[in-house]
């Protein structure tokens, strides 16, 4: 009976966030049809300049830097005359519930959105967002990361573009490392019978909490599973299909094994597992998984020209290193991608200005902003501008190799409901990896088709 409760509850969100959308959206609509353009339909050719406005872009967590931030600030009110731009930063734990309320609302919308490229398809599905097709290529059209670029599209129709994007590698201690003894493993096995010797008791060789999914799945990728697939419209959970129940039991035996922070833990600062402690104390973990910008939170510390205490971005070479995740006979295993997509709400009351402020976003110069920064621009035009060291090559190498979460109409309430993190947790707490994956196949499946 507990299954089936779980499938009416995770269903009915499910149903929630797009029947809330496509409900409230219907209804604005009809009640603004009053010759007003309606959201999708191109705007009429004018060589006028928009009328002056404040437009609001919501930023998802904190990975762009107030750098950047300012600099869309200023620019756009520099190329838009009595125009000002307003940013708000939204959690990633809160937004897909934020939006789903905000961006029906004509009054309250934001007029720009970034959100996660595995969340894109629950909103461009249901009409959340202005048709960006006719400045598509404008905006770097085939240059654009086409992947994101997918997850973001119904049919031929462009409703979200890629915004930045991030791949996941290992930062390792590597005076750790050495002292034991071990080189880089050149295969997934090799990986994981080297974290699991550097393991004691106050120190994961490979730390990572047991709700973590969205490093776990590589594992799932590495081994030729899928999550789900689709056929003919309709999505299908496929945990039960034997290569995802070898990548998650391959992946449950390393956490056994390797690592001390707890099954209930998720989104872990695991960076600060790798660094000394101020006073001195050593290192939680030999071995982490994180995203490439991690690595200006890991180091020794130093003092920056504002006078703050910051960690020197793993300067020494001799102490920290990095490597992507090999796979199962050697090369790289598919990681997940990380990263984010970026939208017009349907809704805005201010879509040309909103449209110039993409127009700043997808610039050369925001482009090689974004790179600078460490994070993957959207254009590959841009990817030089990440660098020639060792991490730029990484990245760039990993996110090559890198996968997506199915882009299921779905999956936005599948993260809100946080189904994979409860499944991560029961594989690394022990329980029967194929019992599990026929139980959640059951839950997910109706969850993914919305």
């Amino acid at each position: 009976m507990r299954m089936v409760r779980n499938k009416v509850r995770r269903s009915g969100l499910a149903a929630g966030v797009a029947g809330l959308l496509v409900g409230t959206l219907a209804l604005t609509a009809c009640s603004s049809n009053d010759g007003a353009e309606e959201p999708g339909d191109e705007p009429s050719a004018t060589d006028e300049a928009p009328e002056a406005a404040e437009i609001t872009l919501w930023l998802a967590g904190g990975d762009t830097p107030q750098e950047l931030r300012d600099y869309l600030i200023d620019t756009f009110a520099a190329e838009n005359e009595g125009s000002t731009l307003v940013i708000e930063e939204v959690g990633w734990g809160d937004l897909v519930t934020r939006l789903t309320t905000a961006l029906p609302d004509p009054a309250n919308t934001p007029d720009v959105v970034e959100i996660g490229n595995t969340q894109s398809p629950t909103f461009t599905t249901v009409g959340a967002f202005r048709d960006l097709t006719p400045i598509y290529e404008e905006l770097g059209g085939d240059d654009l990361l086409q992947s994101f670029v997918e997850v973001g599209s119904v049919g031929d129709t462009v409703y979200a573009l890629p915004y930045y994007f991030g791949s996941r590698y290992m930062f390792y201690r590597k005076d750790i490392w050495t002292q034991a003894g071990l080189e880089v493993p050149t295969t997934l096995g090799e990986f994981a019978d080297a974290v699991a010797q550097l393991r004691t008791d106050t120190m994961s060789g490979f730390a990572m909490g047991g709700q973590d999914w969205r490093n776990g799945i590589s594992w799932v990728f590495a081994h030729g599973g899928e999550l789900a697939v689709e056929d003919g419209g309709e999505w299908t959970s496929t945990l039960s299909d034997p290569k995802t129940i070898e990548g998650l039991e391959a992946w449950q035996e390393v956490y056994r094994t390797a690592s001390n922070v707890p099954a209930t833990e998720r989104d872990v600062a695991y960076w600060d597992f790798l660094n000394d402690g101020t006073d001195g104390t050593p290192p939680l973990a030999a071995t982490i998984m994180a995203p490439g910008w991690a690595r200006w939170s890991i180091g020794d510390l130093t003092t920056n020209d504002a006078g703050d205490e910051v960690r020197d971005g793993m300067a020494d070479p001799e102490k920290w290193g990095i490597f992507g995740l090999p796979g199962v006979d050697g090369g790289l295993a598919p990681v997940f991608a990380g990263g984010s997509n970026i939208a017009i709400s349907a809704q805005s009351q201010h879509p040309e200005l909103a449209e110039n402020l993409l127009r700043i976003i997808f610039s050369p110069e925001y482009q090689t902003m974004l790179a600078q920064n460490g994070l993957g621009p959207a254009n590959a035009n841009y990817v030089d501008a990440l660098g020639d060291d060792e991490f730029a090559r990484t990245m760039i190498d990993t996110a090559a190799a890198s996968k997506l979460t199915p882009a299921a109409p779905g999956w936005a309430a599948v993260e809100a409901a946080f189904v994979y993190e409860e499944l991560f947790q029961k594989i690394a707490e022990g329980g029967d990896v194929a019992a599990l994956a026929a139980e959640y196949d059951a839950i997910l499946t109706p969850m993914l088709n919305g």
